[in-house]
């Protein structure tokens, strides 16, 4: 059987036990061996003995439970609270008025939090009975939360880029450097259009009968300095070489201790609940990447990766297509899988094309988190829209509907990263190797 049919023969299994319900990293675990058993005359024990333990024995992977288990002792916190007070007062003046609380609100969670659903359950859970009550549009309200959600996935410390890392041997430093300014970027685009749907639609946006007074305005502002303090502490100790991302991990579990400390909220249930939160999602992630490894090796021995690689050559395909079509493929698969597991189900035949292409790895790891991103709020059945509809009790399409603008705001994103790659690439040259 020729590479083309095996390819076929093994992606269809892999299709069928994922829709049969098998958890993803038994089915990575399944399809590898299966790989190697049928198509090659490797040692199946032995490889996967060995690619399991090496996946696992990683310092680069002991950041990821320590950036989730900082995330889940903040979600536990009195953080988002602490945000709407602190952000409110200054947002009166500016078209859209609290519309932007979302907005700023998600961006700084996202840079504590590093996931996509955690952001959106935790300000949406703050946000959306507030901006109801003060009659702002739903529409632009879930809009808002669903589009501006999606930042946990770009703005570092970011879950799925560690994982990108990990299974593509980049620096995870330098991709938490590169995603800055596409996070700074977004969040600019989607205020922007809040901004400008509200000026076109200033009846919908209910009048501010509140006036703050500028020393209240700084006073309230002091609820801002912890979580500020933390962020700056997080990733200026990486972006300055003081700290690896592992280590600044190990300092923002700590600081977010003291932070929970301080609100009053840290007690023995909330401080177990957060580490078993984390402990549960990091063994989720860290078997989805043993699968993930272990089928890359084994994609290795049946030349599976080569092939397509070679494949892709002879089409004579320009980057662009190939981006073009690589875009489609992650909105698809990302409409039925996690973030995570999206980029570790498809690292080990993916990654041969884009060498192939002359693609920049680091590049490339930014914009497959702005395509997993748009597949989160992908109507109808993005993972955001599922969240955010279990917040509100609302029709998914409705909640679907809503997320459509940001939707578009975040293709727009990923045409401008094509085009000017150094918005991705300039920070990271600047650090340096």
């Amino acid at each position: 059987m020729n590479e083309l049919g095996m390819t076929f023969l093994l992606l269809i299994f892999l299709l069928s036990l994922l829709a049969g319900g098998l958890w993803v990293a038994f089915s990575l675990l399944a399809v590898g061996m299966a790989g190697i058993f049928f198509f090659s005359s490797a040692p199946l024990g032995s490889v996967l003995a060995t690619t399991s333990w090496g996946a696992s024995n990683s310092w680069a992977l002991a950041a990821l439970p320590l950036f989730i288990w900082m995330g889940e002792i903040l979600f536990r916190s009195k953080l988002a609270e602490d945000m709407f007070t602190g952000l409110s007062p200054w947002l009166t003046r500016l078209p859209g008025r609290l519309l932007h609380v979302n907005i700023f609100g998600c961006a700084i969670f996202a840079a504590v939090s590093g996931s996509s659903a955690a952001t959106a359950a935790t300000i949406g859970k703050m946000s959306i009975p507030e901006l109801s009550r003060r009659n702002y549009p739903n529409k632009m309200v879930i809009g808002t939360l669903a589009g501006s959600a999606t930042l946990g996935l770009l703005i570092p410390p970011s879950i799925i880029l560690i994982v990108y890392g990990v299974a593509t041997e980049q620096s995870i430093a330098r991709l938490f450097i590169a995603g800055i300014l596409p996070g700074l970027m977004l969040v600019s685009m989607f205020v922007g259009y809040v901004v400008i749907w509200s000026l076109l639609h200033r009846e919908d946006i209910p009048k501010d009968r509140q006036r703050h007074s500028l020393g209240e305005k700084i006073k309230r502002s002091g609820r801002l300095i912890p979580i500020i303090l933390l962020i700056a502490g997080v990733i200026g100790s990486i972006y300055s070489g003081i700290a690896s991302p592992t280590d600044a991990a190990a300092v923002g579990v700590l600081l977010s201790l003291g932070l929970s400390r301080l609100s009053g909220t840290l007690n023995r249930q909330t401080f177990l609940d957060g580490l078993m939160g984390a402990t549960k999602t990091s063994c989720m992630i860290a078997f989805i990447l043993a699968g993930a490894a272990f089928l890359t090796v084994a994609m290795g021995f049946t030349g599976i990766p080569r092939m397509l690689a070679e494949w892709i050559g002879t089409l004579g395909l320009s980057p662009y297509a190939l981006l073009g079509a690589l875009t489609i493929f992650f909105i698809v698969l990302g409409c039925f899988l996690d973030g995570i597991s999206v980029v570790v189900l498809t690292t080990s035949v993916i990654m041969p094309m884009v060498d192939q292409a002359g693609i920049d790895p680091l590049w490339f790891g930014i914009f497959i988190v702005l395509v997993v991103e748009m597949a989160q709020i992908t109507p109808p059945v993005g993972f955001n829209l599922f969240v955010i509809q279990g917040q509100t009790g609302m029709n998914i399409l409705r909640v679907a509907a809503a997320a459509v603008p940001f939707f578009l705001l975040i293709m727009v994103a990923l045409v401008l990263i094509i085009i000017f790659p150094q918005i991705v690439t300039v920070l990271p040259n600047m650090m340096g190797s």
